[in-house]
């Protein structure tokens, strides 16, 4: 087995420190060993962009050279550059990422841009008919950035019910409501089922602000960290733990967006090392088949108001087509549409209610 400990050589420019990572990445059969070498050395210089390419002739800061020789050894031992950096961007917006989150994937941007583009379609306006606000109970919107608590420390000693309850720092707690202004279009209603680093729900906020989008998901420790990116980036997001749709029972949701785990248990053994050993199980293992979360979500569907005019899922390679059969035996949209990456692999399945 290799040595996976990095150690500088003698005096080099930026540039050779970075030829030399790379091939100490390289030797260690790690995935696109410049790119990570490069994510990682702008990450210890804090440099990025023109600043970091004009750097490169530069002497290698002697002062930044344990750092350096840290985060290439842990590269080399096969922890994913976004963990040791602490962030990933997603549709152009910085995420903090920990091992708590699957670190969201490129592949994700194209459902939340179908979901974007459906829902324009769908309401035109960017809210639900106005016949439709005067007689739902509607919850209260998200209060302030980041609204939403997530369970702390001190929940420990509380019923499981009440530590997922959300209230916030200087926000209410989620509560229903009765339209006030009858007659009057309600905000449309999105959740994100599953949402980990908050990548999906925070992205929907902030590009469709009118908006009340609640996201939730089965650990805590993930929704610390989507709560914290929902602030981060200004967004109005309220989130709630619980199983799929259990914390949206008895609510209207008009759109309904998920990326749920979907790998087959099976697989999982046979996966990058790097995301095998380091990201959340929960967040990978779809029961055998990968699709266990897609099934209980459609059993789930009856908890909810009345079914989402618009759902749309992320699924894996050859799953677009039994998750398509899922929802239209499922009956509630008229639509449904297979959607693939930039690959080609098709990825998203979208159900739409015209």
């Amino acid at each position: 087995m290799k040595e996976s400990t990095f150690v500088m050589t003698t005096k080099q420019s930026i540039r050779e420190a970075f030829a030399e990572a790379s091939s100490f990445l390289a030797a260690h059969e790690v995935m696109e060993p410049q790119r990570n070498a490069q994510l990682l050395l702008e990450h210890v210089l804090g440099l990025s962009g023109a600043a970091y390419y004009m750097a490169l002739p530069d002497p290698f800061p002697d002062e930044r050279q344990k750092a350096w020789e840290e985060v290439i050894s842990r590269k080399a031992a096969g922890e994913p550059a976004q963990y040791i950096i602490g962030e990933q961007e997603f549709y152009g917006i910085p995420f903090q990422v920990t091992p708590a989150v699957l670190i969201p994937r490129p592949e994700t941007e194209l459902l939340v841009e179908a979901v974007l583009q459906q829902a324009e379609q769908l309401w035109p306006q960017g809210a639900a008919p106005a016949g439709r606000a005067a007689s739902a109970a509607e919850q209260e919107p998200p209060q302030g950035q980041g609204a939403g608590r997530v369970p702390g420390p001190a929940d420990a000693e509380l019923p499981d019910r009440e530590a997922a309850r959300p209230a916030a720092q200087g926000a209410q707690p989620l509560r229903r409501r009765r339209c006030r202004h009858r007659g009057r279009p309600a905000p449309l209603v999105a959740a994100d089922i599953g949402t980990g680093s908050g990548a999906i729900a925070v992205t929907l906020a902030l590009h469709a602000p009118r908006w009340q989008v609640y996201a939730s998901d089965i650990s805590a420790d993930a929704l610390r960290v989507a709560a914290r990116n929902a602030e981060a980036n200004g967004a109005k997001v309220a989130f709630e733990e619980g199983n799929l749709l259990e914390p949206f029972a008895g609510r209207r949701v008009d759109i309904l967006v998920s990326n749920p785990p979907y790998i087959p248990a099976a697989d999982i053994p046979g996966l990058q090392p790097e995301v095998r050993d380091h990201e959340p199980r929960t967040a990978l293992d779809g029961g055998a088949d990968g699709l266990a979360p897609y099934r209980i979500m459609m059993q789930q569907l009856p908890l909810l108001q009345e079914p989402p005019r618009l759902i749309g899922f992320e699924l894996g390679i050859g799953q677009a087509g039994e998750v398509a059969d899922l929802l239209r035996q499922a009956g509630h949209w008229d639509e449904i549409m297979i959607i693939p990456d930039l690959a080609g692999i098709d990825r998203h399945v979208l159900g739409v209610r015209r």
